[in-house]
């Protein structure tokens, strides 16, 4: 479906709403506007990075049904993007069934993306797709017996709703188990209680496959990759990124292949994120977000097209170009302080390297751990690129304004 270019702030305005609006969802938004949308930035915190560029905003619990429909009602949106997790999926799928909004890329998809359970099951039960051994449990005493009844050590605990790995642990013997459940309660967003205990595969690498469906010159869905994505994740969380991955052809097609069965039942336009464990040539899928990911923020660098503007372009129906410009790699500039407002001190020694860039968010209340900001860079290859980003971003020192 082709959606009119249009002026923004206007009567008949294309308008498009965003659910969430963080670092990710502050590129689309920007992406979005460059084609004449209007935009509409909403979270569950005033001052958002994407509230801080879009044309309106607003701050409400996503995930209350009421608040969501009042403000979908009012807004009217022809899209509705949700870019994070905790949000009343149900309701969307209502208003959709309704003919009040279409979602991105489905209100099915967002329900059944929005916690570890739905997609697994789809992945590993509907799909029959390769996924690490799993049970899921509602207390302390079931998640001992799943370790004990067959997953084993070591084991990784995850909530079964949480964003950028908050709440999870990998426990290596039955000493952890108990501090494992402590901090996945602490850390799931919604869904309290409980939790996915997979087993643990020993995989060589860790890579994101963006995927893009998007509609071709005769207006039927196509789906596209870009080059793989190599990252590492502490406790979950990305700490630094790079494209591409080197992988075996053969692996290579068999990852896409995967992403391909996934993306095709969730259906849609739109970019996904699809995460996948791969070593040698087995490969194995590991979780999905249909919106752009936190480790293809390397893409700002690398592509001709940023996964930004890759999931812009293909939800307005628009044609899209995933080949890779440059090898080039991201490092993540952590708050390093508890603070509302920051001082970036080394910014301009963090760009005076050729070939890096850097991104601050504009988050207003920073963490030690909270990602502020991210360092870019490009280069010839691979390695240079990453020890490039690195360098850029210890550069970077926040501090207390």
């Amino acid at each position: 479906m082709h959606l009119p270019l249009t002026t923004p702030l206007q009567p008949h305005s294309t308008r498009v709403m965003l659910l969430g609006s963080g670092e990710l969802g502050k590129e689309v938004l920007i992406a979005l506007q460059r084609f004449g949308v209007e935009t509409i930035a909403v979270d569950r915190y005033e001052h958002a990075p994407g509230q801080q560029v879009a044309h309106r905003a607003h701050t409400i619990a996503m995930n209350d049904p009421a608040q969501l429909r009042a403000l979908i009602e009012r807004e009217r949106p022809h899209l509705v993007v949700p870019e994070i997790e905790a949000i009343a999926t149900a309701e969307l799928e209502a208003m959709e069934a309704e003919g009040l909004v279409r979602v991105i890329p489905t209100a099915r998809a967002a329900r059944l993306t929005m916690d570890r359970e739905g997609i697994r099951k789809l992945a590993a039960e509907t799909l029959g797709l390769p996924t690490s051994p799993y049970r899921f449990c509602d207390s302390l005493a079931e998640l001992q017996a799943a370790i004990d009844g067959g997953i084993g050590y070591p084991c990784i605990i995850k909530p079964v709703m949480s964003s950028s790995g908050k709440g999870q642990s990998k426990v290596d013997g039955p000493s952890d188990v108990a501090a494992a459940w402590a901090h996945a309660m602490a850390g799931g967003r919604v869904g309290a209680g409980r939790v996915i205990v997979e087993g643990f595969i020993d995989f060589e690498h860790e890579i994101t496959l963006l995927t893009v469906r998007a509609l071709g010159e005769g207006g039927e869905v196509q789906t596209s990759f870009c080059e793989p994505i190599g990252h590492i994740q502490v406790q979950g969380d990305y700490v630094e990124s790079w494209q591409p991955h080197a992988m075996p052809v053969a692996t290579l097609h068999r990852a896409q292949a995967v992403a391909r069965a996934v993306t095709d039942n969730l259906g849609g336009l739109g970019l996904f994120g699809v995460e996948l464990f791969i070593k040698g040539d087995r490969v194995w899928f590991s979780e999905v977000s249909p919106r752009p990911h936190d480790t293809g923020m390397v893409t700002m660098a690398t592509q001709w097209q940023s996964e930004f503007e890759l999931h812009a372009r293909a939800i307005l129906g628009l044609p899209v170009d995933t080949r890779l410009k440059s090898p080039g790699a991201s490092a993540v500039i952590y708050g390093g302080v508890d603070a509302r407002g920051l001082v970036f001190d080394g910014v301009a020694e963090a760009l005076a390297e050729a070939g890096t860039d850097i991104r601050l968010f504009g988050k207003p209340e920073s963490f030690v751990k909270r990602r502020m900001g991210v360092a870019l860079a490009f280069a010839d290859d691979v390695q240079a690129a990453r020890s490039k980003a690195k360098r850029s971003a210890a550069l970077v020192r926040p501090r207390a304004a």
